[in-house]
């Protein structure tokens, strides 16, 4: 990851803190300022980028080049930025726990032009995969227990997007992923069924689901028109008997179309003619509100093959977050829009409420504190920080999460009140 991930704006002021001799420690805030409509909480994610990204940070001869014959940096400006790395700390909400619209998900206390200097990469890490985890709690508490698989990877903006949504879903609990480098990577269970052009090349359902079964005997994924899905399902019933195929073996797919009686339809094919442990999915531009919808519903679908619609939610496809200096060389930002100091949170059991306090102030009687050392001297500190542990604090988060956060529409986030310790903003932040 390159040291120019940022602007101009933000090398230049770093430069000027050099040239003044401002290296003193600065500790940064990144939070969410408010909670998008229709949403009751977030979750924090993209904290292990962020880890590694600060870990490698330097400035390398073409990049120190290139400033010198682009942006006009003299040659001492050029040496004060070679020798500079991260050796800061960082706290921050681990990975898989929920949080609200104010609350830190990260502070940084580094040199100031350093601390600085990461600010966009930061940003850029947390706000994008902690927009996608909380889109993907809010499928897994729409889809009731359905297995949910990240089916976004043909349809993000990069390679590089694709591979952090699937890690976002999955520290969200989606049970797998169509992303094969992912899968390989995080070590999650790859997904995958035909596609249209499988039965077009083959010009007919019939040969196709034929090849497909004697290929894939053991992982079958057959996909299902939606123009007809009951002439599609006894098709596939056709070729499961006269391949022998065993039925626990048998999935379909079926895609967009009226979800809701289609899968009606096919199940009850399916388990007249004795398949009655063959899975069903549903994929195709469902959102957490179709989920909702299909759950309540009583549709009979195993699994659902979430994209775009439902992780990278259409109304709300980036989180608004703030990256803001709190503390200077011991001496507190001035209050105003933001809240100074290096901070903590305090949680109770119960989900009352938050309290947003100064980091050095004690956590109080039956209250817990959610921030947590992660870097130090610019490593990273051993802890319970892997994809598994995010997971498993994301279920149990869930578990905490009061039922009026938890609603799709119009939830009431769990408030966060400010400790004597700190002083409280003009606007608070809040439920947007």
């Amino acid at each position: 990851m390159t040291s120019l991930h940022g602007g101009l704006d933000e090398i230049r002021m770093a430069v000027s803190y050099l040239r003044r001799g401002m290296t003193g420690q600065a500790t940064f805030s990144l939070f969410a300022r408010e909670l998008p409509p229709d949403r009751g909480f977030v979750v924090s994610a993209g904290l292990d980028e962020c880890l590694a990204f600060l870990e490698k940070f330097a400035f390398g001869e073409g990049e120190l080049g290139y400033l010198r014959t682009e942006v006009g940096l003299t040659w001492a400006d050029l040496e004060a930025l070679a020798p500079l790395r991260f050796e800061g700390e960082v706290w921050a909400a681990p990975e898989g726990r929920l949080m609200f619209a104010g609350e830190p998900l990260l502070e940084v206390t580094a040199a100031l032009p350093v601390a600085k200097l990461v600010g966009s990469a930061l940003l850029n890490f947390v706000s994008f995969s902690s927009a996608v985890a909380t889109g993907a709690a809010r499928c897994r508490i729409a889809a009731g227990g359905a297995d949910l698989i990240d089916f976004a990877a043909q349809r993000v903006h990069s390679a590089s997007t694709a591979h952090a949504v699937a890690r976002s879903t999955a520290l969200a609990g989606f049970a797998g992923t169509t992303h094969l480098s992912a899968a390989r990577e995080f070590g999650l269970r790859p997904v995958g069924t035909m596609d249209p052009s499988f039965v077009l090349a083959f010009g007919a359902e019939q040969p196709a689901f034929r090849a497909f079964a004697e290929d894939f005997p053991q992982g079958l994924g057959f996909l299902v028109d939606e123009s007809d899905a009951t002439e599609g399902v006894r098709t596939l019933i056709e070729v499961v008997r006269t391949l022998g195929l065993a039925e626990d073996k048998v999935g379909l797919r079926l895609e967009a179309g009226n979800v809701l009686t289609a899968s009606r339809q096919v199940r009850d094919l399916l388990d007249r003619a004795g398949l009655t442990h063959a899975r069903i999915m549903a994929a195709g531009g469902l959102d957490e509100y179709e989920l909702a919808m299909l759950r309540d519903s009583g549709a009979p679908i195993d699994s659902f093959g979430v994209g775009t619609e439902g992780v990278l939610s259409a109304d709300v496809p980036f989180l608004d977050c703030a990256y803001e200096l709190v503390e200077y060389d011991g001496t507190p930002s001035r209050p105003g829009r933001i809240v100074p100091w290096a901070k903590q949170v305090h949680r109770t059991a119960s989900g009352e409420q938050d309290t947003l306090a100064r980091r050095d102030e004690p956590v109080p009687a039956a209250h817990r504190a959610v921030l947590e050392p992660v870097m130090r001297n610019g490593r990273r500190v051993r802890g319970k920080h892997g994809l598994a542990d995010a997971r498993m604090r994301f279920e149990r988060d869930l578990r905490w999460l009061p039922r009026h956060a938890r609603r799709l529409r119009e939830p009431e986030p769990v408030p966060v009140r400010y400790s004597d310790g700190l002083a409280e903003p003009v606007a608070q932040p809040g439920a947007g």
